[in-house]
């Protein structure tokens, strides 16, 4: 292994997920799988061995001395890939609903920022010899294609390898937008393997001011087009259909302070038949998505003397761009996506109003109108306009404020599509897998939605202080689904 490498920096959007984390919940990421028929030890075996085979996570991260940047990866001398890979029993009744209270707990857990920022729990004692694998990592290491990218690379040799882009895409639920400035790489510097000197710090830092200096102009050239991408083209008027989108979300029960737990329930329904029904009405699957979960959302409401006609939706929108066809896990792309510079987070943001009354049809047809007219090629611009900004409130010590007490949102939905064909990894055949994700703030109930293998999986991310079972949140959801398909 070579002993000098490139000064690798945070980007806008790293440094915000960082700065961020301010609030009870951890800014954690992370995904269930649960492999049928599997042998716990050759799971631990293969699953560490490939685990500690991704750069970024034998890395930590490095604040500088003041005036010398934004924090950098790297390499930790004393990384030991058995200090961040547990296993537990599943407690009695070892069900789903136990294997994500499980789950729900890892996530939960903060991460130490002295050494890489993750962690994996093995979950035996399931029936049928299933065993979970929870993998938790902090939002700073990845967005929601970054994160596929690291499970692709955990696959068997032949596992298909995730989609390069979705058209929603990121596990992480957070208005949190990447803000870095569009412009050429950043030269190499070599960096001794021990870390940076200060020399090479201030010299990185200057190169990185002066480039984001010249691109200035550019990315000031976003910025109509990001406010369009956030929130719509013309402000007061939501395409002939009132004058609802100028004003924020509305004021219920789901939008308090949350707390530090978290509690799970999963929707798994048949992908292709969300898909046709997206086509029938003109519309995309996360369109169906928009009016599934917010239908969910408005008969709690309802249960609890609350009566909404809308509520707004925050959904991350990838600022990727396709990198061709999609290979295999373990190919020279995989490995490229999971070395690190890949990962990250490249995330702008769109708020959709969803109204939660009428028939269903009449719903989805107005929320596709919505994002179709919000959709352009360039794709993340919104990050523009909401990085600084937030970036200004965690420096002035006002972003915990402004979350816990925020009236823009009502919810966060992510949707990443995964790879198409099964999965296996340590030779089992991967069952279901379950995208998990914690909002900060007061928002108490979150949406992360992942394709793969013909299903698509919603985890519904409840604060049990604010909504004590998700269930009925799920099971809304699912009814929403089934009716959109019928129709």
């Amino acid at each position: 292994m070579s002993t000098r490498r490139t000064i690798e920096r945070l980007s806008g959007g790293d440094l915000v997920e960082l700065r961020s984390d301010v609030g009870p919940a951890p800014k954690n990421v992370g995904a269930l799988l649960v492999l049928d028929d599997a042998d716990l030890a050759t799971v631990e075996r293969v699953l560490s061995r490939r685990l500690a085979g991704i750069d970024r996570l034998r890395q930590r991260l490095v604040a500088p001395p003041w005036g010398l940047g934004r924090p950098y990866w790297l390499e930790d001398p004393a990384f030991d890939v058995a200090a961040h890979v547990t296993h537990v029993r599943c407690p009695a009744p070892a069900d789903h609903d136990a294997l994500l209270d499980v789950a729900a707990d890892a996530l939960t857990q903060p991460l130490r920022r002295d050494r890489p920022l993750w962690r994996a729990v093995l979950v035996d004692g399931l029936p049928g010899g299933a065993v979970g694998v929870v993998l938790v990592m902090h939002h700073v290491l990845a967005d929601g294609v970054g994160g596929l990218a690291v499970l692709a690379a955990l696959g068997d040799p032949g596992t298909p390898a995730p989609r390069p882009l979705g058209p929603a895409s990121a596990i992480a639920a957070s208005t949190v937008a990447a803000a870095a400035v569009p412009g050429a790489p950043v030269p190499a510097v070599a960096v001794p393997a021990a870390g940076p000197t200060v020399t090479a710090l201030l010299a990185d830092h200057v190169v990185r001011l002066v480039r984001a200096a010249a691109a200035l102009p550019a990315g000031l050239a976003r910025v109509g087009r990001g406010r369009v991408e956030l929130r719509g083209r013309d402000r007061g008027r939501d395409h002939g259909h009132g004058h609802d989108q100028g004003r924020g979300a509305p004021r219920c029960s789901l939008n308090v302070p949350t707390g530090a737990r978290r509690r799970l329930a999963t929707v798994d329904v048949d992908l292709a038949e969300v898909r046709a029904a997206a086509r029938r009405h003109g519309a995309t699957v996360n369109d169906v998505l928009l009016v599934a979960v917010t239908a969910a959302m408005g008969t709690v409401l309802r249960a609890r003397g609350e009566d909404v006609s809308t509520l707004v939706v925050s959904v991350p929108v990838s600022a990727r761009r396709p990198t061709g066809r999609a290979g295999t896990a373990g190919t020279a792309g995989t490995a490229g996506r999971t070395r690190g510079g890949e990962l990250g987070n490249q995330v702008g943001v769109m708020q959709v109003r969803v109204p939660v009354r009428g028939p269903l049809p009449e719903r989805l047809a107005r929320v596709a109108a919505t994002t179709s007219a919000r959709r352009h090629d360039d794709r993340g611009a919104s990050a523009g306009l909401v990085g600084p900004v937030f970036r200004l409130l965690v420096a002035v010590g006002a972003f915990r404020w402004f979350i816990d007490h925020q009236r823009l949102i009502s919810t966060f939905l992510t949707n990443v599509r995964g790879p198409a064909e099964a999965v296996s990894v340590a030779g089992a055949h991967v069952r279901e897998i379950v995208p998990l994700t914690s909002a900060p703030g007061n928002v108490a109930v979150t949406f992360a939605v992942l394709s793969s293998g013909g299903r698509l999986v919603v985890t519904v991310v409840t604060d049990p202080d604010v909504v004590a079972d998700p269930t009925a949140l799920a099971a809304g959801t699912d009814e929403a689904l089934r009716g959109l398909v019928r129709d």
